[in-house]
């Protein structure tokens, strides 16, 4: 039975099934022919799926960073990362790669930067004498950052997966976030060189003053957020309340860009976005509760355990399989399924949660803009009215940079680990 709901997964891939009901459907069937299962047994596994207080951190992160794009937040960040780079050459694309990161710092939710900053950027780019192969693939790859520097939702689900310190993740996924962000900076700057593209005149320093002044109560989000979370103050639930609390008074009271009667139409949006990911996650749930019954994670475990002696080769198969597993799938029903049949292993190698957490969150994080999925590549290759293969292809020096951080950050945890301990040792 177990070859036939694989057979039956991969048809259902391919003849374009949202993923969502595919897996749905697996679990469905899968659990029904289960001899002696009740019928409540499927609801019941889409319902237990949902039940925990962590999960509701996820609509609310959305909610929060619909919020900043409404208010208008997303355009103070632009105005402050061109005022910080845009004087380097190809500075309008430097400015893309910043705000990004620092909208990461806000919502955790890739897609949603790529839709408020790319809507944004990608017209201007191409405007200033940028060919829109570069201005969507600057913008979707950048948006990546947004689930590895914190708060990130992936990192949450994470955690609630491995019982692993979400204050660690969140701290970890900082040093990571900065380097991949630097690498891509130099990249752009390389290629900017190249093809002799524009920066913008420097800002005046009463000007970046200025512009620094109105951005502090927005950047003020991620020191709320992030050392609420690392102090103890509240939870990662309690932080995306304060986040979305946060964001919408001073987007009402403060900048005075968001009106009452634009909530609707935001709360109607976040729950559409929120469904989606929320329902994957409750069928990945339903399908995690089957491949239990089967013993999975067991066949796992010793599979890994003789035919794979060596902590290097297991990093790198998970990297490989998540590599895979992101072309087709979200990271959070990915994470779902396949975090508790690999975690008994990894820890019987000696890789701590944490360190693992980092490792799948990256490579998932490439899954975004790889397709047939990738969610930021589609959303700002639409934006920016190019093919899906044209953007493909221009991503991919981005995703060699992301590789390579990956790659440094599972070979010498260190690198991402030194700074936290300093900063938390009792986070690990």
């Amino acid at each position: 039975m177990g070859l036939l709901l694989i057979g039956l997964f991969i048809v259902l891939m391919l003849i374009g099934v949202p993923i969502a009901f595919v897996i749905g459907i697996v679990a469905l069937i899968g659990i029904f022919s289960i001899p002696y299962t009740p019928e409540a047994t499927v609801p019941m596994s889409f319902v237990n799926g949902l039940d925990s207080f962590v999960l509701l951190a996820v609509p609310l992160f959305i909610l929060a960073a619909n919020l900043m794009n409404s208010g208008k937040i997303s355009v103070k960040l632009i105005d402050l990362a061109m005022a910080i780079v845009g004087p380097i050459r190809g500075g309008l694309a430097h400015t893309n790669v910043l705000v990004s990161m620092m909208f990461a710092g806000v919502s955790g939710a890739s897609q949603a930067d790529t839709a408020g900053v790319g809507k944004i950027l990608i017209p201007n780019m191409v405007k200033q004498g940028y060919d829109k192969e570069t201005a969507v693939g600057v913008t979707a790859a950048s948006s990546t950052v947004g689930v590895v520097i914190p708060p990130s939702i992936p990192m949450i689900i994470f955690a609630g997966l491995t019982n692993a310190s979400i204050g660690a993740l969140f701290l970890g996924g900082i040093v990571p976030g900065i380097l991949i962000g630097l690498g891509m900076m130099i990249f752009i700057y390389i290629l900017a060189v190249k093809r002799n593209y524009p920066r913008t005149a420097r800002t005046e320093f009463s000007k970046f003053l200025k512009l620094l002044m109105e951005t502090i109560p927005a950047l003020l989000t991620v020191v709320i957020i992030i050392g609420g979370i690392i102090s103890g103050f509240f939870t990662a639930t309690e932080a995306a309340a304060v986040a979305s609390l946060y964001t919408l008074l001073i987007s009402m009271f403060y900048y005075k860009t968001l009106k009452l009667e634009d909530l609707p139409k935001i709360l109607v949006d976040t729950l559409a976005l929120s469904s989606l990911s929320l329902f994957a996650l409750a069928a990945a749930s339903a399908l995690g509760e089957l491949m239990s019954y089967y013993q999975l994670g067991a066949m796992a475990q010793e599979f890994f355990t003789n035919n794979v002696g060596a902590e290097w080769l297991f990093i790198l198969i998970i990297i490989a399989f998540f590599l895979f597993v992101g072309t087709f799938m979200d990271a959070i029903p990915a994470m779902i399924l396949f975090v508790p049949i690999i975690l008994p292993t990894a820890l019987e190698f000696g890789i701590e949660p944490v360190h693992l957490g980092l490792i799948v969150v990256i490579t998932l994080a490439i899954g975004l803009v790889t397709p047939p999925y990738g969610l930021c590549l589609l959303l700002a290759a639409k934006i920016g009215n190019l093919s899906i293969e044209r953007s493909f292809v221009t991503v991919i020096p981005y995703i060699a940079i992301i590789l390579i951080v990956l790659l440094f950050i599972a070979f010498f945890p260190d690198i991402a680990f030194y700074l936290p301990k300093m900063i938390n040792p009792s986070l690990f």
